[in-house]
């Protein structure tokens, strides 16, 4: 099970990125996957999740300028990110694991039902 995020950079404030996440290794089309960030100092955070079955979760700190999607025929789940914000700087990563609200926001309790962390993509927003 791997999975590998990309597509991070620098944006300024109130700027816009996508990120993309490939999946190998596992039957991508039924696996939930999740995005989490991690900042210089923090603790990893849940962000936003996609089921199977395209239901989705996102935490209140992107909610409204983030959006999650899934390309089952390309293995990839994306991650389009407006209204960027200086607190959204930090390493994203992609991982495999049950999307349910609770389970995303406490990473500390939960990290470990998630599998496949690849290295994570630098996002940077500058204001």
């Amino acid at each position: 099970v791997q999975l590998q995020a990309s597509g991070g950079g620098t944006a300024q404030s109130g700027g816009s990125l996508r990120l993309s996440c490939v999946g190998s290794g596992f039957d991508f089309g039924w696996a939930p996957v999740a995005w989490f960030r991690q900042a210089p100092g923090k603790e990893r955070e849940g962000v936003a999740c996609i089921s199977s079955s395209e239901t989705i979760r996102y935490s209140d700190a992107v909610k409204g300028r983030f959006t999650i999607s899934r390309d089952n025929g390309k293995n990839t789940v994306y991650l389009h990110m407006s209204n960027l914000k200086a607190e959204d700087t930090a390493i994203y990563f992609c991982a495999r694991g049950p999307c349910i609200g609770p389970i995303l926001n406490n990473y500390r309790e939960y990290g470990s039902k998630f599998s496949g962390w690849g290295q994570g993509t630098q996002v940077t927003v500058s204001s």
